[in-house]
Parts: C-alpha cells; sequence; structure tokens
C-alpha cells in the first residue's frame, strides 16, 4: 500500500509526534520516509523586506531544518529515512513532492486546523491540495509526556455509502490489516437532513408507525447506514480483519468525534470530496472536523473528481 512516505518537520513538539506516527506506519509497510525540511526565505527578509535575504537569518533557518530532519532520522529504529531541506514556500513545496510519494504525514496544532486554513497554513493547503492520501496528527499541550505510537489496536472507517467515503476503505483496511487492528465501520444517520422540526430517533421511536411522521424518513437512512456499513465488514472480514458495525444518529461530526474516544479509537480513515475540500472545510465538513478534535491520526483521502459527480 505505501513504499514511501513524506514527512514535513519544523521540528516543533507536534511535527515530531506526527514522524513518530510516520516511522511506526513505515516499519509495519516496510516503507521508507523522507523528512522534509523548508527553509521559507520570506522569514529571512530583512526589516521591512526593505534590506533583502538576511544571510544570518537565512543560514539560522537552514540550520534548524536540518536538525529537524535530523531528528527524524535519529529515532527511526531500523526504518530507511533520507533527510531532505530545500528552499521555498512550505505549502507548495510539500504539495510539489507529494506526488513522489505515497503518503503525508504531518502535524497541525490543536484545534486550529479551521483557524489556520482561513489564513492558509501549510498543513491545510496540504490537506486540500495534495495529490495523496494524508495523515494529520493534532498537537496537544501534554504531547511532551506522551509515548511514542507503536501500534493501533482499532481503526475508525466512517461511511455515509458515498463514492467519497469509499475510497478510503482500501485505507482503512491496509492499516488495520498492517497493525492487525479491529475495523469499526460506523454510519451517522445525520437528523438535520429530516424535515426541519423532526424529533427523530433510531427505529422511528416517537415518531408514530412506520411509514408515518419521522419514522417513515429515518428507517431508509438507518437501512442505508446498515447496508454500508456491512459492506466495509464484509471487506475486512474476507481479508481475516476483525470487523464491528455500528450506526449513529446525529451530527456527524460531532458523534464520529465521541465515537472515537468512547471506543478506543487508534486511526481514522475517511474520503474528502474532491476539489471541493476548500469548500467543505470552510463549511465545517465532517472530515474537517474529526481532524480539528480528535488527539488519533486521521488519514484523509481525497476522491477523484468524477468519483464525486
Amino acid at each position: 500500500m505505501y513504499e514511501s512516505i513524506l514527512v514535513p518537520t519544523d521540528g516543533s513538539p507536534t511535527a515530531d509526534l506526527a514522524a513518530d506516527h510516520a516511522l511506526a506506519l513505515a516499519a509495519v509497510f516496510d516503507a521508507s520516509v523522507t523528512a522534509l525540511g523548508v527553509v521559507d526565505a520570506e522569514e529571512a527578509s530583512g526589516p521591512f523586506d526593505a534590506g533583502g535575504v538576511d544571510e544570518g537569518s537565512l543560514a539560522h533557518l537552514e540550520t534548524a531544518a536540518e536538525r529537524a530532519v535530523e531528528s527524524v532520522a535519529d529515532r527511526a529504529n531500523g526504518v530507511a529515512v533520507d533527510t531532505l531541506v530545500v528552499e521555498g514556500d512550505p505549502g507548495e513545496t510539500v504539495v510539489d513532492r507529494a506526488g513522489d510519494h505515497d503518503l503525508v504525514v504531518l502535524g497541525t496544532h490543536g484545534r486550529s486546523v479551521v483557524d489556520r486554513v482561513l489564513t492558509g497554513s501549510t498543513s491545510a493547503q496540504v490537506v486540500r491540495e495534495s495529490p495523496v492520501p494524508v495523515v494529520t496528527v493534532r498537537g496537544e499541550a501534554d504531547q511532551a509526556d506522551r509515548e511514542a505510537p507503536t501500534d493501533y489496536d482499532d481503526v475508525l472507517v466512517p461511511t455515509d455509502g458515498s463514492d467519497a467515503a469509499e475510497v478510503a476503505i482500501e485505507h482503512g483496511l491496509a492499516v488495520a490489516d498492517a497493525f492487525d487492528a479491529t475495523v469499526h465501520a460506523v454510519y451517522i444517520v445525520d437528523v438535520s437532513a429530516l424535515a426541519p422540526g423532526a424529533d427523530a430517533t433510531l427505529g422511528g421511536a416517537g415518531g408514530g408507525a412506520a411509514g408515518t411522521g419521522t419514522g417513515g424518513l429515518l428507517e431508509p437512512m438507518v437501512e442505508s447506514g446498515e447496508e454500508a456499513t456491512e459492506r466495509v465488514a464484509e471487506r475486512a472480514r474476507a481479508e481475516g480483519i476483525d470487523a464491528v458495525t455500528e450506526i449513529g444518529e446525529g451530527s456527524p461530526g460531532s458523534m464520529l468525534v465521541d465515537y472515537v474516544d468512547d471506543a478506543g479509537i487508534d486511526f481514522v480513515a475517511m474520503g474528502t470530496h474532491g476539489h471541493t475540500g476548500l469548500d467543505r472545510v470552510l463549511l465545517g465538513s465532517t472530515t474537517e472536523r474529526t481532524m480539528r478534535n480528535v488527539s488519533v491520526p486521521v488519514l484523509s483521502v481525497r476522491a477523484s473528481d468524477d468519483a464525486t459527480e
């Protein structure tokens, strides 16, 4: 599945945490890792950009970048790591080099993904534009005390039955298989899609007889969810992977975040929607909300344009 993993790093604790996840993935997939440091020359500009590039500042940034990538190599523990330091715009450089790899793993800062999207952060740009799947790892205030990840026991694969969700299933199953983990196929019935003011519950409770009230609206959604999750579970079991299914009700973003905590999920694999990713992030998509609010790695796979039409 993955032969080459790109790990952008700036030497921060969040980047180091992401690198540890990347190394764990590389170890089980027998993949190589490229630790990439990007020196942004604009950060080395003279006062008020009037004096051009400050050579001393540029040299300092280059040294910091070299230390950052070497730190990844020092923690490799048997994984083949190449180190690379280049000059350029961080977001554009990572996206440009992503195509030479099978996966990108990078850190985000706390709950700030949305804020950083609005200001054009490196992590948000990579998630939106990378031609290959991206694993984001959220920084934690107490991450200095956290142990490096070495194993995943439970992998969440959310699905809504759409083509965009389907593209992530193969990746989720591959990670689960590599770590001998259990797959959790979860479908969240989005009650906001029901009639305004509907007081729906699973099974139509409170909605009157089947086919009337909210029960008639909810029942086909529950059936679709059962079919979608069972398809994922059947694929997993056919590959010898343990799988469980779950149907929930509520806001997909909030419910998935709760499920990650309640079920002890270690890794999430989910799809995004082609080039509409930016619009969906700005509007608060399920994928974006999950990335922002869970403390486990989230692998996002962008559907191709024709898969979402």
